[in-house]
């Protein structure tokens, strides 16, 4: 009697913590869902603020303040292009090349990096033989500034290539530059094919990923509530069988 006793609340603790570790698993991935849906319409609604600031950015001639991101700048200046290096691996129109990268002294003395636009390069690794303005010049262009977003593998810098856009290969070389950032020319003296647009993930896209990962946590409160039920009646087999031995 004992043995059969002490087998009983040994299957009615197990029947117990397996109730208690199925609520954990479930409302776990309940709330993981949840979260990850409201975060991914967090990033929605900075995605269209941040689309809307871009569509109203300003358009600046020679400014001297830092722009805010997407506004169209018209610069005037002298090119430094003793100091140009490139992007590396860039495809336009299916062709391969470089984004040819030069900084820019504008009229005031401030420092700019012009992203100059696409030359066609095919696969050598030889830097191509490109034309410079050496007097006044004037371009027009978008503003992007400097983020760190990219993935990178092995050093950014190989000689005179470079595998992402960055400030650093510049340090030490000129005197710096005022604001963090480049300048993707469209137009203008010095300017090649314009190649670069704004690698935006659409906000509908961030919607779509919030819904669907509220739909797996709906899924996941639904499997919890459905197999409860099994466990329920396991329990409470258990328990009447513990209390029928008595």
């Amino acid at each position: 009697m004992i043995m059969s006793d002490l087998s009983s609340m040994k299957k009615y603790s197990s029947c117990r913590w397996r109730l208690y570790a199925w609520y954990a698993f479930w409302l776990s991935l309940v709330l993981l869902g949840g979260l990850l849906g409201a975060w991914q319409w967090d990033r929605a609604n900075n995605k269209q603020a941040a689309a809307s600031a871009r569509d109203n950015a300003p358009a600046l001639v020679d400014p001297q303040t830092l722009p805010t991101e997407g506004a169209e700048l018209t610069l005037n200046g002298e090119y430094i292009s003793e100091h140009t290096f490139f992007l590396d691996n860039r495809i336009a129109n299916g062709r391969l090349g470089v984004a040819v990268l030069t900084p820019l002294k504008d009229r005031f003395g401030q420092y700019w990096l012009i992203q100059r636009g696409f030359v066609e390069t095919g696969t050598s690794r030889e830097s191509p033989i490109i034309s410079t303005p050496k007097e006044h010049v004037s371009l027009t262009g978008k503003w992007q500034q400097a983020n760190n977003d990219g993935l990178l593998f092995g050093p950014n810098r190989e000689e005179e290539r470079l595998q992402q856009i960055s400030l650093t290969p510049w340090q030490g070389v000129i005197p710096g530059f005022r604001y963090q950032g480049w300048v993707h020319a469209q137009t203008g003296d010095g300017v090649f094919s314009e190649w670069w647009q704004a690698n935006v993930m659409p906000a509908s896209r961030h919607i779509a990923y919030a819904f669907q990962w509220w739909g797996l946590a709906l899924v996941a409160l639904i499997t919890m509530l459905v197999g409860r039920r099994y466990l329920y009646s396991s329990r409470e087999h258990h328990e009447r069988g513990h209390d029928d031995s008595h």
